[in-house]
């Protein structure tokens, strides 16, 4: 954190918190989730200037969950023209409210950074497949004495929470509806028509909602990879909650419910989550997406950028079928210069027809942001 100005981003329980306090013990910490200071500085956010000048010249200032007063960006603002040096670092689970409220004031000036469900490599020793896949890997939830219930709580209470606590979905009702029928289209292409049928409210309504969870960070969207297309291919992009436990605590499980048709999602979601951090944590300008063609030919992940052309499927499997092959091998066939990755639950590394297939878990726990991805794969 070497500039001025400096945002974190990441849903509520991510660590931003507990990170700062352990990288800038000494500063000021402003805490909007409080309720008398979210009081005190909506009534009137030039309060915070006097706070700010109390600090000596150079010293840090954390302002926690500032989206919940957005116009303190304004004084942010000032105090940096002031040319005290003070060094403000500002926390949020939302950007909606403040690209309202003015972040292109401090457009150039910023480092934006964000904040993800722990990877298994900064487990260690505590990452267990299983586990990951049930629970998830949020840090407040992996870090508690009962991670199912709080992961219940989590997904129950915090969602609407800060869904009433932004102001921004009237019915919270139906809000929650959503949750769960959007539960089934995780980790699959997003049919936003076919998800209001199943809301029974209008597309226009669902479309709102998915740029709320958006907004709160708490869901992704993945387009398709289209360059140097020779075959035709769908134009939906796939959708993913933030993390697998949360995916698994919306989704509704009943008696008619094949275990593959909520673990194979959990799984991808587990793959999707480590790779959007990866991406974030090593501030490379590659991107992520899907690949689909019409024909039905599909690979889960797409990686294009500095790091190469990477293709990745994900098969909730430890046994490798001919038939498991046939979406990396189309891929390969339009794109030759792709590294293909087969992941899978099993224990062996293979190679057929040109593909690596790997086991999924150590797969993941190879993740570093500071290394490439040619050491995950080994």
């Amino acid at each position: 954190m070497t500039r001025q100005l400096f945002f974190l981003f990441g849903p509520r329980g991510t660590g931003k918190t507990t990170w700062l306090r352990s990288v800038l013990p000494d500063a000021l910490v402003v805490d909007l989730l409080k309720p008398e200071e979210y009081r005190r500085l909506s009534a009137r956010p030039e309060r915070l200037r006097e706070r700010v000048l109390g600090v000596p010249p150079g010293g840090d200032v954390v302002i926690d969950g500032v989206q919940r007063v957005p116009e303190l960006l304004n004084v942010v603002h000032a105090l940096i023209e002031s040319g005290r040096g003070h060094r403000f670092v500002l926390t949020g689970s939302s950007a909606r409210k403040l690209r309202r409220g003015g972040v292109n004031l401090l457009a150039g000036r910023a480092v934006m950074r964000s904040m993800h469900p722990f990877m298994a490599g900064e487990m260690g020793g505590r990452f267990d497949l299983d586990a990951g896949l049930e629970t998830g890997t949020v840090p407040t939830v992996v870090s508690s004495q009962d991670p199912p219930s709080t992961l219940a709580a989590y997904a129950a209470l915090y969602l609407e929470q800060e869904v009433r606590a932004e102001g921004l979905a009237r019915d919270v009702g139906s809000f929650s509806r959503f949750l769960e029928a959007a539960a089934f289209s995780h980790a699959v292409t997003l049919n936003v028509s076919g998800l209001a049928r199943e809301c029974e409210t209008s597309r226009s309504t669902v479309a709102g909602y998915l740029e709320l969870l958006e907004d709160l960070l708490l869901s992704f969207r993945l387009p398709v990879f289209t360059r140097r297309a020779k075959r035709r291919l769908i134009a939906h992009p796939r959708f993913f909650y933030f993390d697998c436990g949360v995916f698994r605590s919306l989704r509704p499980a009943g008696p008619f419910d094949r275990p593959s048709e909520i673990d194979g999602p959990a799984l991808e979601g587990l793959v999707a989550q480590h790779l959007t951090a990866w991406l974030a944590y090593s501030a490379s300008d590659a991107k992520l997406h899907y690949w689909r063609t019409r024909g039905g030919s599909e690979v889960d992940f797409v990686l294009y950028g500095t790091p190469g052309l990477w293709a990745f499927d994900v098969m909730n499997a430890d046994r490798v079928r001919p038939a498991d092959l046939r979406g990396l091998t189309a891929f390969g066939d339009e794109h030759p210069e792709a590294r293909r990755i087969l992941l899978h639950r099993g224990e062996h590394r293979l190679v057929r027809r040109g593909i690596l297939c790997l086991p999924v878990e150590p797969f993941l726990k190879g993740l570093n942001p500071e290394r490439g991805l040619e050491d995950a794969v080994g």
